[in-house]
């Protein structure tokens, strides 16, 4: 769906200094169709600046972007019939009503102005709003109004939704409510480009991640898999149905993991550090049942990605 190859985005300093300031650096990423994608990454590490030019929003100092084939750069208008962005801070023009706003949308969207007051009506259901139609925009709550923000960018039903921090001023029920409807999105094969500081969302909600680090792609893919990759070792426990199997002497006695300790209950588990991949932990309980160990549960603890940006933000070498 989207398609970013060796973009850079440069910025001039302000007069006195000496440079660039490099947002974007020689960006590679792929993002496939029918992906709920996240873009994580400390403040000033380029989400914002790729997100824009993805939508067309901001001109790379090189490179190429195709939005479902389309080149954004060279056929902009085209490119933007396929995309829906809603950005942090989007404008609310209070004195509209809420059918009237996304009237407005409809129209920039240069849709067929025959079909427009029934998708008006539709999109504006579909969001929840219906109560609210003839409602002022200034009325509305910040969740209600970041529903039809939300309302916008999908009244053409592009198949591509951008979405810059969309929890951002959320309460927790408008978080999940929001997190509902993305994976409704999702669900009738929408593509999502998402970037929230809220990681545990993004955790709970994205199928793929990239994380970048002042303008550079430090790690991208399945969830799962990025943040076995570019997370700390994991650490697994093992229990068993009964005592009498030696577990960590079992485990001392074996080169492929490392700080065995015992289990809260250390009669029947502990647990280690292991370093490989699901195949090799495979191999290493079936070793385990072969000798004899009433293996009745194998449990994995994985760093949260808020573990994760923790340790981005503070500087460690990943």
């Amino acid at each position: 769906m989207i398609q970013i190859t060796h973009v850079t985005k440069e910025y001039d300093l302000p007069p006195g200094k000496e440079g660039k300031l490099v947002a974007a650096d020689n960006l590679s990423l792929s993002v496939p169709r029918g992906e709920i994608y996240g873009l994580v990454g400390p403040n000033g590490a380029g989400k914002t600046t790729t997100l824009k030019m993805v939508s067309g929003l901001l001109v790379p100092t090189a490179g190429k972007i195709t939005v479902n084939g389309v080149d954004v750069l060279e056929e902009p208008e085209q490119a933007q019939q396929h995309i829906g962005y809603l950005s942090d801070f989007f404008s609310v023009y209070d004195d509209l009503k809420v059918f009237e706003y996304v009237e407005y949308f409809a129209h920039a969207y240069k849709m067929d102005s025959a079909v427009i007051p029934g998708r008006v009506r539709q999109v504006v259901a579909r969001l929840g709003l219906e109560s609210k139609y003839d409602s002022f925009v200034g009325g509305l709550s910040r969740g209600m109004k970041q529903r039809l923000g939300i309302a916008r960018a999908v009244v053409h039903n592009p198949p591509l939704l951008i979405l810059d921090e969309p929890a951002s001023g959320l309460d927790p029920k408008a978080r999940t409510e929001l997190k509902d409807l993305l994976r409704a999105f999702h669900q009738e094969g929408k593509t999502i480009f998402i970037t929230s500081h809220v990681l545990q969302d993004l955790q709970e909600l994205c199928t793929s991640l990239a994380i970048l680090e002042k303008g550079k792609l430090l790690r991208h893919g399945k969830i799962a898999e990025v943040m076995r990759e570019a997370g700390r070792s994991r650490r697994v426990t093992v229990r068993l149905a009964e005592a009498g199997f030696d577990l960590l002497a079992w485990f001392a006695a074996r080169t492929d993991v490392a700080e065995v300790r015992a289990g809260e209950t250390p009669a029947t588990s502990a647990n280690f550090v292991f370093p490989g991949s699901d195949l090799d932990l495979a191999t290493l309980v079936r070793a385990l049942v072969t000798s004899g160990a009433p293996v009745c549960a194998v449990e994995e603890h994985t760093e949260s990605l808020e573990q994760l940006f923790s340790r981005l933000s503070s500087g460690e070498v990943m």
